[in-house]
């Protein structure tokens, strides 16, 4: 949803993921929309993987304006059998992945960025990072509270260099992580129940907030955390 947005803005796109035939599927559509330059096969879930990406990236652009943080994963058990493989995952892809990628980027954002018009981080945390969740996802809702507070602790940062780091808390949106609670209209019915607007977030809801973080009008905001929650969090 936000690749398509920032695509169909008229933005050079990179994107990458860990499943080939997915992303490479998602590059062949963004490419009928505009300038997606590449579909890239990465794995953030190891300082490595993160490098190799940054490494790919700068090949293909000397300055990036605007980097999104988005890759996540996702871990469900009972307290008492909660494994320590659901730890290791989610914090290693939802957080680490986030502080490396960054870092790996800096040089080509730093070209990038002026005090008039600076370069951006986008991270995508959640409600859950917010509330708490009544899901047993207690790896998740950590890791998503601690992608809020690195925002604001890189925004601090990084506003020297004139990079903006904001983050995007979104509510329920299609996605696979969410797949298992919209699949049947029950389920749909029983999520939209949960949200105060009475549905489930929409792709331009998404690609319009981070074209407006993106853009002039963005430009005087950093180490906010955003929700995008259809007043989830904000009508608790």
């Amino acid at each position: 949803m936000i690749a398509r947005g920032l695509v169909e803005a008229g933005a050079r796109v990179v994107i990458a993921s860990r499943k080939t035939a997915d992303i490479e599927a998602a590059g062949e559509e963004l490419r009928s929309l505009g300038a997606c330059e590449a579909a890239l096969t990465a794995d953030l879930s190891s300082p490595e993987g993160a490098a190799a990406l940054a490494d790919e990236v700068r090949e293909r652009f000397d300055a990036l304006h605007i980097l999104v943080n988005n890759a996540g994963a996702a871990w469900g058990a009972p307290l008492e059998e909660f494994p320590a493989s659901g730890w290791e995952k989610v914090i290693h892809t939802n957080l680490e992945g986030i502080f490396h990628l960054t870092a790996g980027l800096l040089p080509a954002m730093r070209a990038a960025a002026s005090e008039e018009d600076p370069a951006r981080v986008i991270n995508i945390g959640s409600v859950d990072g917010i509330r708490v969740p009544d899901v047993e996802n207690y790896s998740y809702s950590a890791s998503k509270a601690a992608v809020h507070m690195l925002t604001r602790h890189l925004a601090k940062r990084l506003a020297s260099d004139h990079i903006c780091v904001n983050a995007i808390a979104p509510g329920p949106f299609e996605s696979k992580m969410m797949a298992f609670m919209l699949g049947s209209p029950e389920g749909r019915a029983a999520v939209e129940q949960m949200v105060p607007l009475r549905r489930i977030g929409r792709p331009d809801d998404v690609a319009g907030l981070t074209l407006f973080l993106s853009s002039r009008a963005g430009s005087y905001l950093t180490g906010a955390v955003i929700p995008l929650d259809g007043g989830i969090t904000g009508c608790e």
